[in-house]
């Protein structure tokens, strides 16, 4: 009975999480009219089984170990003077791919962020210091008004913070490149600047 709780807190808590994201999105106002999280939705309902639910979306989950508190990591993520640093040190500064570190980040929820000379943009919809960072995320390549979910939850490991990272909600095909990406333009500048 007790394994039967646990399910039924964990889908509790998913559909909680998508009640306040469907919220703070209307909240926040973005996009300025229609909003969604992007993906082929005509290709996702054509590909639903009988139960009308697509299995076949793209998702990205990553783990990184800081060398570093929960404290220190959670505000290089979200204090935009410190995340500016964190992208001069990024693949996309040094490959020129991105040419301005221009950086700016709302500090509560349902604030707009900025970041890579505006290149990435979106709403910070849940922050809970030290904890957790759920944004919706986009990149300047997107389709308009397409945006995604992105989530960091930090906990204690030792004297180090390790950061499990969900990403989903982004274009088809896109996987692979994002999946590098975070790993290139994130987590490596990101333990440079916490060492």
């Amino acid at each position: 009975m007790s394994e039967l709780g646990g399910v039924f807190q964990s889908e509790l808590g998913r559909r909680e999480f998508s009640r306040r994201v469907a919220s703070m999105i209307s909240v926040a106002g973005m996009g300025g009219g229609v909003i969604f999280v992007a993906g082929d939705l005509e290709a996702a309902g054509a590909q639903a089984g009988a139960d009308g639910i697509s299995h076949n979306n793209d998702a990205i989950h990553q783990e990184v170990v800081f060398h570093a508190s929960r404290k220190r990591v959670y505000e290089a993520l979200t204090d935009g003077k410190q995340f500016e640093k964190v992208v001069l040190l990024s693949d996309a500064m040094k490959s020129k791919m991105v040419q301005n570190s221009a950086t700016t980040m709302g500090p509560e929820a349902g604030s707009a962020f900025s970041t890579y000379g505006g290149y990435v943009s979106g709403r910070q919809i849940e922050l809970v210091p030290g904890e957790r960072i759920v944004q919706a995320w986009r990149a300047g390549s997107w389709p308009e008004g397409a945006y995604s979910i992105a989530k960091f939850v930090l906990t204690e490991q030792g004297d180090a913070t390790k950061l499990v990272f969900d990403h989903i909600g982004f274009p088809p095909g896109t996987a692979e490149h994002l999946a590098l990406g975070w790993k290139a333009n994130y987590w490596e500048p990101l333990a440079k600047f916490l060492a």
